[in-house]
């Protein structure tokens, strides 16, 4: 996640103004620039000017090896969504040709669920429960979006055939870490082997997000309406199901931050309803995003048995592993028929 402090001086407003300039965009004095809080590891800024508002999203000072990466592949998503039904945030303009990569974008003007809900959200079951079927609306819409629109993404020939494999070689290369016993994850194998004999024999390529979950969605202030699938950067070409399955693997159960919520039985119901692609191996699909996702947080455990993450966030991460096998068990058992 990214830190609150955001180094807004690392921006050269000079540079960014006569880039608008030759853009186009109303020109004067940039103001009202003020940080905004994302999950990612780019620089987020809103800032105004000539009437109008933006968020400029770049690298930080010290970018990743992979940042500007990240940013022209983003930029071209955000380009490819542009006239389609899918509610992502509306770009503007890029920089992608030189460094530093940057791309101006649309405020969002909606609320993320995770950080709390406005009403009348917070007193209107009837609200929440939508909203957990605007979410899946949304991802079938994405999933009807042309995957030719980003030529060169992903490689969607052997997609499923690469995915368990891909991750246990992810989870064996956390035996290299100082300290790291190995993992200790109840029906790994088991799910493993799950997975490998349920393979399903075909699927149609799409354009997938990614890393589909609430924190990801942002919605309307007076109602139910998903206002934006925002943080595009895991964004591929692949099996659009598995945005499905990931969405069902972390989707809020019980009484959680988010109370009234449709069941994941009743989201992979209405996706279903939605959706022209093949559903019926969609028990495989919450199954492998469980899998990934729990040897991905394996990573920040291990890490923290070699001193490179704090033992308390590991041992967090790792509970949150178990109880993504558990739950992929369940699904295993049918819990989606």
């Amino acid at each position: 996640m990214t830190s609150t402090h955001i180094d807004v001086g690392a921006i050269d407003f000079d540079a960014l103004g006569a880039w608008m300039d030759a853009q186009g965009l109303p020109g004067g004095p940039i103001t009202g620039v003020a940080p905004v809080a994302g999950g990612t590891q780019n620089v987020m800024v809103r800032l105004e000017r000539g009437g109008r508002s933006y968020v400029l999203r770049r690298p930080p000072l010290h970018a990743r090896s992979r940042s500007n990466e990240v940013l022209r592949r983003e930029a071209r998503v955000l380009t490819a969504l542009r006239g389609t039904r899918v509610p992502a945030p509306a770009l503007v303009a890029a920089q992608t040709e030189r460094e530093p990569v940057f791309y101006l974008m649309e405020p969002v003007d909606g609320f993320n669920p995770s950080t709390g809900l406005p009403e009348p959200h917070a007193s209107d079951p009837a609200i929440r429960h939508r909203m957990g079927l605007e979410a899946a609306a949304a991802l079938a819409e994405l999933g009807r979006v042309d995957p030719g629109l980003l030529p060169g993404f992903g490689r969607p020939e052997g997609f499923l055939e690469r995915q368990v494999p891909r991750w246990l070689k992810e989870l064996d290369s956390y035996s290299e870490l100082d300290g790291y016993p190995g993992p200790d994850i109840p029906g790994l194998r088991e799910t493993a082997d799950w997975l490998s004999r349920r393979l399903p024999r075909s699927y149609t390529p799409g354009i997938m997000h990614g890393d589909y979950h609430f924190a990801n969605l942002m919605f309307a202030w007076d109602g139910p309406r998903l206002a934006a699938i925002v943080d595009w950067e895991m964004c591929t070409v692949g099996d659009p199901l598995l945005d499905l399955g990931w969405l069902l693997a972390t989707w809020p159960t019980g009484n959680a931050h988010v109370p009234g919520l449709p069941s994941p039985q009743e989201l992979a119901s209405y996706y279903t309803a939605l959706s022209e692609r093949d559903l019926s191996a969609v028990g495989w699909y919450a199954v492998m995003a469980c899998f990934k996702l729990g040897i991905v947080l394996e990573g920040t455990h291990a890490r923290a048995y070699a001193g490179k993450a704090p033992k308390e966030t590991g041992d967090l991460l790792h509970a949150m592993t178990l109880g993504l096998f558990q739950r992929a068990g369940e699904f295993m058992e049918g819990a989606l028929d």
